[in-house]
């Protein structure tokens, strides 16, 4: 069975942690799922996978968002940093995983004045407009070795695929479904005056859709293997 590696950055959060991370198992079928939480002692714990100190072996890598910040840097994203350098499986980024891999790949991370916490358009480079879900305020500003194939009218740089290696990231959220954010209501991760910015909380492509379904700017369709 092909093992699946959730580098699991707020898995101190019910909603965004685990109903977030519960979202993203779902579109790898037939996988084991491994639990990588370097950021903290104590995660939640999940009613699905395998929490594990230290990644071995794995076929394919997501990195979630996080609650900190690739421009702050801490020390425990070196062991994060080492992963993506030595990776050599399909790799994939979300919001935080999307900027510490293009900062580990030669890119730049500004943290930015104002937080963006909203459903904004995305413009493809293939034509293709989606809106989709957004909460940060660090920037990807330079990709590095990643080339840029969607931008929004707040930042220019907001998914990424590698020229050469399995690799592409996303700064949405497409995991934030619906009922993941009704439920971070529910269970206090949000309240409601903050709930109230991603307005009817619909977002045009999910997780597969995202890194799946998107030609990648250059003519190649990503689909899942």
């Amino acid at each position: 069975m092909p093992i699946l590696l959730i580098v699991d950055l707020l898995a101190e959060r019910e909603a965004f942690g685990k109903k977030g991370v519960e979202e993203i198992v779902k579109h790898f079928p037939k996988h084991e799922i491994l639990l990588w939480a370097p950021h903290i002692e104590n995660p939640i714990d999940y009613s699905f996978g395998t929490r594990i100190d230290e990644p071995d072996e794995y076929d394919i890598v997501v990195i979630t968002g996080s609650r900190r910040n690739v421009s702050m840097w801490e020390p425990w994203m070196d062991r994060v940093a080492k992963l993506i350098k030595e990776c050599e499986v399909p790799l994939y980024g979300i919001c935080f995983g999307h900027q510490i891999i293009c900062k580990v790949l030669g890119g730049e991370v500004i943290r930015v004045e104002e937080k963006t916490e909203n459903i904004l358009s995305v413009n493809y480079n293939d034509g293709k407009v989606v809106n989709q879900l957004f909460t940060h305020q660090d920037h990807v500003i330079d990709s590095g070795e990643m080339e840029v194939i969607a931008s929004s009218a707040h930042c220019d740089i907001v998914a990424c695929v590698h020229p050469t290696r399995e690799i592409k990231t996303v700064q949405f959220h497409p995991e934030a479904i619906l009922s993941v954010l009704k439920y971070s209501v529910e269970c206090g991760d949000m309240d409601e005056e903050e709930r109230d910015c991603f307005g009817d909380g619909i977002q045009d492509l999910d997780f597969s859709a995202s890194f799946f379904g998107i030609d990648d700017g250059f003519g190649n369709s990503c689909c899942l293997g």
